[in-house]
């Protein structure tokens, strides 16, 4: 049964970088769509990167368009995010999920494997 674990949160200052990273187990990842979320306290989970099977197909909410990368090695069963120009309103709890979609979705309704998320704060 696949497992998903996050890594790689933290306190960073408005203009930063930081990588998160997505580890799995009990299953190989290369077969999954994989997402990534946030979370921000009182509101609804929102998608942030998504990226299918081998890679090739990317989608990016507007909001982070252009500072975010994701990207995957099947090789290490690991997905990650690079988060780039950090600002405030990324603050939230991230988290990775997957799904047996081809083309993965960048709603969280689709997704059947979550991990237990990972603090990001941007503050000064």
């Amino acid at each position: 049964q696949l497992q998903l674990v996050e890594s790689g949160g933290g306190l960073v200052l408005p203009g930063g970088s930081l990588r998160l990273s997505c580890k799995a187990s009990g299953d190989t990842l290369g077969t999954y769509g994989v997402g990534w979320f946030r979370q921000a306290p009182g509101q609804e989970r929102e998608g942030v990167a998504c990226i299918s099977r081998s890679g090739q197909i990317t989608e990016y909410a507007a909001s982070v368009k252009g500072r975010f990368t994701i990207s995957r090695d099947n090789a290490k069963d690991t997905v990650y995010l690079q988060m780039n120009i950090l600002e405030p309103g990324d603050t939230a709890i991230y988290f990775c999920a997957a799904t047996r979609l081809p083309i993965p979705p960048i709603s969280p309704i689709r997704y059947g494997t979550w991990g237990q998320g990972t603090q990001v704060t941007v503050s000064s």
